[in-house]
């Protein structure tokens, strides 16, 4: 009871801060404790865990309606530094997550993230200002950035997406880019526009039976935000043998067991992947959740 008037009381002041209009330093954003969760579902085990001073996650296991699941629970201490971002070669390629994992040799747990687009997928939109060729083998959004750096900004486009600060990881759903870049942030991700699915335990998807991304069982990768340090990774695999879900049914998940500030639905299908490293090997990076395709970029935690 005390922790949760505690994390109340720290939440108020962040947000009265924010009221204010004053940015408040990271080493003064409050630090919220690594969240303990009681998931009861029948045959769940512990698949591994990580605990340091600054990042802890424990990769639990478990099978839902014919699919194994792979749940991942996160808490970073600073996410402002510590949730990275990394790109395949922009505009060149599409690379294998362990492969771009290893361009962040700090990474210690990585997922697939963004969608993407190629000379056959999806559409380019029309208000792509530039050459169809520029933004062939990059995210989508229309405001990508990484590391600090802008690498598209479409004028007059609303951007459907997540942004890091130092406030951890932020969900927007057609915001103005100006707005998002006053916040600072230092990375950005984005799928598709309705890929938002729960906030504030408020279901968010498209009404079922229109948007058939949705409705269509599928390999599946959802970020959730419990707070500022806290967060949850589900992985559903894909496999001949696996019938995937739908994002009706997983948002059913969540508010059946969680809760949270928001839930969103990354780039999954072929694309579903999970790269980690073991605490006594951190040599070595294990693939736990093997893709089929290559993939545009990496949402990753570190030291």
């Amino acid at each position: 009871m005390l922790r949760r008037w505690f994390c109340l009381l720290a939440a108020l002041l962040l947000f009265l801060s924010c009221a204010l209009g004053e940015e408040t330093p990271a080493e003064e954003l409050p630090v919220y404790p690594p969240m303990e969760y009681d998931l009861d579902i029948p045959g769940k085990r512990v698949y591994d865990t990580y605990v340091s001073d600054t990042l802890r996650f424990t990769i639990e296991t478990f099978h839902m309606e014919g699919n194994k699941c792979v749940l991942t629970e996160v808490w970073v201490q600073d996410p402002g530094r510590q949730i990275r971002k990394v790109n395949a070669d922009w505009g060149k390629d599409l690379a294998n997550p362990k492969d771009l994992a290893r361009k962040l040799p700090e990474a210690v747990l990585a997922t697939n993230a963004s969608g993407y687009v190629t000379r056959t997928y999806p559409d380019i939109p029309a208000s792509y200002p530039g050459k169809p060729a520029d933004y062939y083998f990059t995210t989508l959004g229309s405001l990508v950035i990484t590391d600090g750096e802008i690498l598209r900004e479409l004028d007059g486009v609303p951007f459907y997406g997540l942004a890091l600060t130092g406030e951890g990881i932020s969900m927007y759903r057609g915001a103005d880019n100006a707005d998002v870049l006053a916040a600072s942030p230092s990375q950005t991700w984005a799928f598709f526009e309705s890929c938002a699915m729960q906030e504030n335990g408020a279901d968010l998807l498209p009404e079922e039976g229109t948007w058939p991304m949705a409705r269509e069982k599928h390999a599946r990768t959802l970020l959730a935000r419990v707070n500022r340090n806290n967060y949850l990774l589900l992985h559903l695999p894909y496999g001949p043998a696996l019938r995937g879900m739908s994002l009706y049914r997983l948002n059913q998940f969540f508010s059946e067991h969680f809760e949270t500030e928001w839930v969103y639905n990354l780039d999954g299908g072929y694309s579903t992947s999970l790269v980690y490293r073991q605490q006594k090997k951190k040599s070595a990076l294990f693939l736990l959740v093997p893709n089929v395709q290559k993939i545009a970029d990496l949402l990753c935690f570190t030291e």
